[in-house]
Order: structure tokens, then C-alpha cells, then sequence
């Protein structure tokens, strides 16, 4: 029987190339995101598109419901939508915290919820959930996107041990800096967010360095096939890690992050951003805005 595969963000990036890869290993594929019309190049190659908003509940059982109907059954769940709200913790609304949770991990375990039935009813199958070196590390300004990244580990942690009696595997796949989108999407964001406040220098470094990851010629991050083939090598274990960390910086960043107390890492991570030399303003009314004898003509 010809094994069937879900993939969820898969109109660009890691995605696509999940999904790509997928077909070529033979699998039914069923691509999904909020945006059909940009998977036409998938549709193409003969795989499956499906329109899918992960936070919208009527959306997520349409999907569930139209591949339990064609395929009757679901081998392989690659939860890989997602995006990064990058933002100081004090400045980024609350509502906009939540949404970054909605999309990143709600979005997933709902999804989840519905598909785990079929693939109990089978006796089987395999859940990989996209994390990121993100959710062993964090860099500054990416708080809540860090939060929402460390929630996906914990929450696969305990599903893997939850569904492994009925032989249902639970992989976390922690990509480091990936030429995608996301870096683009991430540092417009961060540079939105911070204007006219207190961290708008700060914001203007790190949204550098995420637009630089985005580049074509990035020299510090990989090509999203880099996942795609990890993921599709992943669905055909069938006694796969729990973990595997993918790309440039993924594995090294997170053995620092062991190895290195946190004040020293804390300065490896903001010199990396170029954001080590930044104080805050002083003060209105503080020691240094008062005038010495020698500021009088």
C-alpha cells in the first residue's frame, strides 16, 4: 500500500522541499498552507494541495476530513508551519504573542489531535514536528517566537512517549539558519515593531542579521533541500532519532549553548548580532545629563 504524507507550510521553503522530496521517495503527498495558488509549482509534479490556516478550526477539520476520505490513511505528519515574530518582550502586544503560540504550537497539536485517530486505527505512523536550534537557544529581540519554539520541544517530548504503545514515532527536527523567507519576514517585523521605542537600534542589528540569512549567497545558511532530504530520510526509518539537528550552526550553536555558562553565551549571542556595544540612553534628569562646571562657558 502506497504510503501517504502531510505536510503543512509547504508553499515555500522547507516545506516545498519536504514535499518534493516526499513524492520522489514515492509517498502520496498532500501539500497544505493558507495559500494555494503559491504550491502550483507542487500541484505540477502531481502532488496534493490542500488549502490549510492551521489557526482556523473549520480549516483544519476540512483537511483532515479530505484525506481521510481519498487516502484513508496517514503515515507521515510534517508539522512545519510556522514564522517568527521577532520583537522586544516589553514592546510586542500581547495579542500578537498569543498569535505567534497559535500558529507555532496550538496550530500543530490541533492538527495533531485530529489526525491521531487515523493513524492509531492503522497501527502507526510517524509525526515529525519542525522545531529549531531556536528551541534549544535564544538571540535577542525573538523572545516569544524562542518561547513558542521551546513549547514545540516539550510538547514532542511528551507525545513521543504518549503514542509510542501504539507504534506512532514523535521526531523533532531543530534546523539552524535556513535561506528561506522567514529571515526577510522576521527582520521586517522586528524593524516594525521597535520603531520609535527604546530598542530601535538593537532591532535595526538584529534585523540585519536575519534579512542576511535570507540571501541567495548566505554563506552562513543552508539550503532548505537540506531539510527536505532530512525530513524524507526521517518518514522512511522506521527507528528514527528523536532528534536531528540540520544546517549550518544547528549542531555547534547548541553544544556552546551546553557547554558555556549563561553570561558567557549571553556574549557570544549579542556579539554574533553586533549588539554587544549597545547601553541604554540616559536617563532624563540622571548624573549624566547635569551639567559640569566645565559644560558653562
Amino acid at each position: 500500500m502506497q504510503r501517504v504524507a502531510l505536510v503543512t507550510g509547504a508553499s515555500s521553503g522547507i516545506g516545498a522541499a519536504a514535499a518534493r522530496r516526499l513524492k520522489d521517495a514515492g509517498f502520496v503527498v498532500y501539500a497544505a498552507a493558507r495559500r494555494v495558488d503559491r504550491m502550483s509549482s507542487l500541484k505540477e509534479t502531481g502532488i496534493e494541495v490542500l488549502s490549510l490556516d492551521v489557526t482556523d478550526e473549520a480549516s483544519v477539520s476540512a483537511a483532515v476530513k479530505t484525506i481521510a476520505e481519498r487516502s484513508g490513511r496517514l503515515d507521515v505528519l510534517v508539522n512545519n508551519a510556522g514564522y517568527g515574530s521577532y520583537g522586544a518582550i516589553e514592546c510586542t502586544p500581547l495579542d500578537e504573542a498569543r498569535n505567534q503560540f497559535e500558529v507555532n504550537l496550538f496550530g500543530l497539536a490541533r492538527l495533531t489531535q485530529l489526525l491521531l485517530p487515523l493513524m492509531r486505527e492503522q497501527g502507526g505512523g510517524t509525526i515529525i514536528n519542525v522545531s529549531s536550534m531556536g528551541g534549544k537557544l535564544v538571540s535577542p529581540l525573538g523572545g516569544w517566537y524562542h518561547a513558542s519554539k521551546y513549547a514545540v520541544e516539550a510538547l514532542s517530548d511528551a507525545l513521543r512517549m504518549e503514542t509510542a504503545p501504539f507504534g506512532i514515532r514523535v521526531v523533532i527536527v531543530e534546523p539552524g539558519s535556513i535561506r528561506t523567507q522567514w529571515g526577510t519576514i522576521a527582520a521586517d517585523h522586528v524593524r516594525s515593531s521597535a520603531r520609535s521605542t527604546p530598542y530601535e537600534g538593537m532591532a535595526d542589528q538584529v534585523a540585519m542579521n536575519l534579512a542576511a540569512s535570507s540571501e541567495p549567497t548566505a554563506r552562513t545558511a543552508s539550503d532548505p533541500d537540506v531539510v527536505g532530504r532530512a525530513i524524507a530520510r526521517i518518514a522512511q526509518t522506521r527507528r528514527p532519532r528523536t532528534r536531528y539537528r540540520v544546517g549550518l550552526g544547528a549542531t555547534p550553536m547548541v553544544f556552546l549553548r551546553w557547554l558555556l555558562p549563561d553570561r558567557a553565551f549571553d556574549s557570544l549571542v549579542r556579539r554574533a548580532f553586533g549588539v554587544h556595544r549597545m547601553t541604554a540612553p540616559p536617563r532624563p534628569g540622571s548624573a549624566q545629563d547635569t551639567p559640569t562646571r566645565e559644560d558653562h562657558p
